[in-house]
């Protein structure tokens, strides 16, 4: 059943979120103001090389105060396509310049609440170029065993949405394949 939607209204706006109250109308009649957050879209690079390891950041996120293991990624910034800010992600966050990448997975995390869309891609081979330009991301860059991986999530060694999705997916594909 879809909602309908008579408008929406900016409640508060900068250059990393929007949030807007939109009046909806539920197929039952309820109409409400409902929360959404409009975000700018997200780039994820799953490089994994050819000893099947996946290169991978440990960082820590204060939101939540916590430390985990990430893929590179980040937002895709104006006049960029998903691709390009895939592969400037990965080279600005872990030096590492990514081969060719091919569209991997597409996602929308939390479609309930917020609008971000989360491109993650698959490289099979990278380069390394030098230390990371962005020196406020990691603590450490490692290439960790695709056989790790499983276990590191059920530890909650890896939590975010966006390494999940393409963490998972890769996974799915070595077995499946």
């Amino acid at each position: 059943m879809q909602w309908k939607t008579h408008g929406e209204r900016q409640i508060y706006t900068n250059q990393w979120v929007n949030l807007c109250l939109v009046d909806v109308q539920q197929p039952d009649g309820r109409r409400w103001e409902h929360h959404v957050v409009r975000l700018r879209h997200l780039a994820v690079a799953a490089v994994v090389n050819d000893r099947r390891e996946v290169l991978m950041m440990w960082r820590h996120r204060f939101i939540t105060d916590a430390w985990a293991w990430e893929l590179p990624m980040g937002l895709i910034e104006d006049g960029e396509t998903p691709e390009q800010a895939a592969a400037r992600e990965v080279l600005e966050e872990t030096g590492w310049r990514p081969g060719p990448l091919k569209p991997l997975i597409y996602a929308e995390p939390a479609n309930g609440i917020t609008d971000s869309q989360h491109h993650v891609f698959r490289a099979a081979e990278a380069t390394y170029i030098g230390p990371p330009t962005e020196k406020n991301e990691s603590d450490r860059i490692e290439w960790i065993p695709l056989a790790d991986v499983r276990g590191m999530i059920d530890r909650r060694e890896i939590v975010s949405s966006g390494s999940l999705v393409g963490l998972l997916y890769v996974l799915m594909d070595e077995a499946f394949g």
